[in-house]
């Protein structure tokens, strides 16, 4: 598992990639193991995960009759949308790559994306974290979201726009392929699963 000075360099890397700076692809492993190792990025976002799961369930329970409890099942149902928020897109990319004969720039994708993963989701956690302990923050939260959004699609625009050399056409249906995806595929997948509030 990649350590904290890697992963801070790994990061690095990509914050110069979205200021548009070519000299980010030297701080990324962008061969086909660079690829691979980049899924331990997974691992580094479990604790703000937690924090998500634990948002969650205080959600949930709060459209429940009371003294109503969820066990481990709940928590095994989340993690199955996580896991396929995390892969599904990634299928779809590559889907589409084969399709424009592009496959090449698959591994450079998952790399970035995989780690590109980690900032956003501290940051998605610590947003949570504050709506859960700072109920009153909720409006400030619901905008920082928003804007948060916003920066992800940024952010992830820019780094296909280094990758794809500036070919709209690919940064565009990319950008909507990673993000579209774990947006509609999380509630239908919480709703089939009996975890969506109601």
């Amino acid at each position: 598992m990649p350590g904290f000075k890697e992963v801070q360099y790994y990061l690095a890397g990509l914050w110069l990639l979205i200021r548009m700076d070519p000299r980010g692809f030297g701080f990324l492993d962008m061969s086909e193991r660079g690829a691979n190792r980049s899924f331990w990025a997974i691992f580094w976002c479990l604790p703000p995960m937690g924090i998500s799961w634990l948002w969650w369930r205080q959600a949930f329970l709060l459209t429940m009759p009371p003294h109503t409890d969820v066990g481990v099942l709940f928590y095994l149902r989340l993690g199955m949308v996580e896991t396929a928020n995390w892969f599904v897109p990634l299928i779809f990319a590559g889907l589409l790559l084969l399709a424009f004969k592009k496959g090449e720039r698959f591994a450079p994708i998952i790399v970035s994306v995989n780690w590109l993963g980690v900032p956003l989701s501290y940051i998605n956690g610590l947003l949570l974290a504050l709506v859960f302990f700072v109920p009153g923050a909720v409006g400030v939260v619901s905008i920082l979201l928003l804007a948060f959004m916003f920066a992800q699609v940024f952010a992830i625009a820019r780094i296909l726009r280094m990758i794809f050399f500036g070919n709209g056409l690919m940064v565009g249906a990319l950008t909507l392929v990673l993000l579209v995806p774990p947006l509609l595929l999380s509630e239908y997948l919480q709703r089939f699963l009996g975890i969506y509030p109601v």
